[in-house]
């Protein structure tokens, strides 16, 4: 099913942006919130792994029911889940599409990444701390 990805900011993000080896860093980035009857429809439990792909890949995240979003949309924070699969392209403006970028959801049963293997699959550096 296609969802349009808007991305942002998030209190508990901000909280853990200096510890992003943490776990609490790597829930929070790796949290995709849907609204709780398009989860209903796909099937899919909350907390409950999903694969999302978008223009510039695949990742997996966690479904989180966000009862505020309407159907169709869902929210993931700014961070390397979401870098993941927007696309680079920014039309002249220099900036990515952050707010508008459709993607692809559906159940699966494989695993979340770590942060450092999602650095390590786009030529970053393993970080520590």
């Amino acid at each position: 099913m296609k969802f349009l990805l808007n991305t942002g900011r998030t209190i508990r993000q901000g909280s853990f942006v200096e510890r992003k080896n943490s776990p609490a860093y790597r829930n929070e980035a790796s949290s995709c919130r849907m609204n709780p009857v398009d989860m209903m429809e796909l099937g899919i439990e909350e907390g409950a792994n999903v694969m999302v792909t978008g223009p510039a890949g695949t990742v997996v995240m966690r479904g989180v029911p966000e009862p505020g979003l309407r159907k169709g949309e869902v929210f993931v924070c700014l961070g390397p889940f979401a870098n993941h699969i927007i696309s680079t392209e920014t039309h002249g403006t220099g900036m990515p599409d952050f707010k508008t970028t459709v993607v692809e959801i559906v159940p699966t049963d494989e695993r979340i990444a770590e942060i450092w293997e999602l650095m390590e699959s786009c030529g970053g550096w393993r970080y520590e701390g």
